[in-house]
């Protein structure tokens, strides 16, 4: 296995690592029980997924601890959304802070859902040992990943739209439809307007009428 091969998995276990972190505090912000139920729910599927890339790093023979400079960068944004969401949390704000939250976890998770399609893609490329550890790996977070970025950016959407006084859809069309494909995400963006003019959403919230 080449160097930059290498070089994605420690930056994938960086991210894991720096998820947990994104998560733990994401909760305390989450004043949706939905929500909250679901980000628990992922950071303990994230605490999954940086044992499943413990143990490809045991099989590969490679050292944990070796820090790249992929790595260290991966740390430092890591540290920066964790920072926000603390920040967010002070300013005393609920409703703001929860959406930094929501903003923070689609942050972390597209470079987390990248790091995992880039190691889909480059294990059908290995052989041996290396190829096969790589994809059960894959295999196993894969539809997690999905649903952990695509299912948070419903949610940054409709809180958002919450927020500015206009009809939502809460919980999103993507987690009621539990989304694991861009093509689905797509689908469930666009029969939100379905849901907020049948009164089907599980919260909607219309701007005041003019005096």
């Amino acid at each position: 296995m080449n160097e930059q091969i290498e070089n994605l998995l420690y930056e994938a276990y960086e991210t894991e690592l720096g998820g947990i972190q994104v998560y733990t505090n994401a909760v305390e912000c989450a004043k949706n029980d939905d929500l909250k139920e679901e980000w628990e729910k992922y950071l303990e599927q994230t605490r999954r997924h940086e044992e499943i890339l413990r143990n490809v790093f045991e099989t590969l023979g490679m050292d944990l601890e070796k820090d790249t400079p992929g790595r260290r960068i991966v740390r430092h944004h890591g540290e920066g959304l964790v920072k926000a969401i603390e920040m967010a949390r002070n300013e005393g704000d609920e409703d703001a802070a929860q959406i930094v939250a929501a903003e923070c976890i689609v942050l972390a998770e597209t470079k987390d859902h990248q790091n995992w399609e880039l190691i889909g893609e480059v294990a059908k490329k290995l052989g041996g040992e290396e190829k096969k550890v790589l994809i059960e790996a894959h295999e196993e977070v894969e539809d997690e990943e999905d649903e952990h970025l695509y299912h948070t950016q419903g949610w940054t959407r409709e809180l958002w739209l919450d927020l500015l006084g206009q009809p939502a859809v809460l919980p999103p069309p993507e987690e009621k439809k539990d989304v694991k494909t861009a093509i689905g995400a797509a689908r469930a963006k666009q029969s939100r307007k379905t849901m907020v003019r049948g009164g089907r959403g599980g919260r909607t919230r219309r701007p005041p009428a003019e005096a």
